[in-house]
């Protein structure tokens, strides 16, 4: 699918992924909504300025962030791209070491995970499909093209991510049924699932650089982390191969996370 002079729209494309995605996307022509939330507004206009692209606030726990951000695409081309990046992390033991109901997992932190991350994800979709259904036909009947970042996570929880797998497990496992549904309009959906990729989430310094020295001992080859900038090239190939359907790819040097 050839992606220039049309508009995408990227959930969390402020920073890590999302903004390497927002770049790839950009540089093949694209016209990108760059959605997140109000407190990356800085950065988002910043990389809308340097992609000529727009920036949009979006909470995606909020439908009608989510339609805002569609009906500003739409002004911007016909839409038939959405990448949902956004999504948070979050780890905590099941039960306490106290045995009291009190010290147990937080549930409400739980729900927030499984909100932002499995549901926003559904709700992005749901919203920018309507709209991709309403574009012209390209060849082929293809009217758009959406892919999900989930996390090796899915697959290899380690302790304490209970939360955070069931999230991204959730969304590899809504993959295929909403690629099946969306077939009946010419959508495609894939998913990427990174392993440890170098973004901001593992802060600067010095302390940081020896903790991502220590995380990447587990990646098979090459021995590192991985940049965002090869996340988005593994996006961009979902989107523009038009035979790329319903499937979940890992992106992350061959890892296996262990237990912890």
């Amino acid at each position: 699918m050839d992606i220039s002079g049309v508009s995408a729209i990227v959930t969390g494309g402020a920073s890590g992924i999302g903004a390497a995605t927002v770049r790839a996307l950009a540089a093949l022509g694209a016209k990108v909504v760059i959605a997140d939330l109000d407190r990356q507004a800085e950065q988002g206009n910043a990389l809308a300025k340097e992609t000529g692209g727009a920036f949009c606030a979006v909470d995606v726990t909020k439908t009608q962030d989510l339609i805002s951000a569609v009906e500003m695409a739409k002004s911007m081309g016909p839409l038939r791209v959405l990448v949902n990046s956004a999504g948070i992390g979050w780890a905590q033991r099941t039960v306490g070491r106290d045995g009291q109901y009190e010290s147990a997992a937080n549930i409400d932190a739980f729900r927030k995970v499984i909100e932002i991350n499995l549901i926003g994800t559904f709700d992005a979709i749901r919203i920018a499909a309507t709209a991709m259904s309403q574009t012209e036909p390209l060849e082929f009947g293809e009217r758009g093209a959406i892919v999900n970042i989930a996390s090796v996570a899915a697959f290899d929880g380690q302790i304490g991510q209970s939360a955070y797998s069931a999230s991204k497990g959730g969304v590899v496992g809504m993959t295929l049924p909403v690629a099946r549904d969306l077939s009946a309009v010419g959508i495609r959906v894939n998913t990427v699932a990174p392993g440890l990729i170098d973004t901001p989430i593992y802060g600067e310094g010095e302390g940081s650089e020896a903790f991502k020295a220590n995380l990447q001992k587990g990646v098979l080859f090459p021995q590192r982390l991985g940049d965002p900038s090869q996340l988005a090239s593994m996006v961009v190939e979902c989107i523009t191969n038009s035979y790329m359907n319903a499937e979940t790819i890992r992106v992350d040097g061959g890892i296996r996370m262990p237990p912890k």
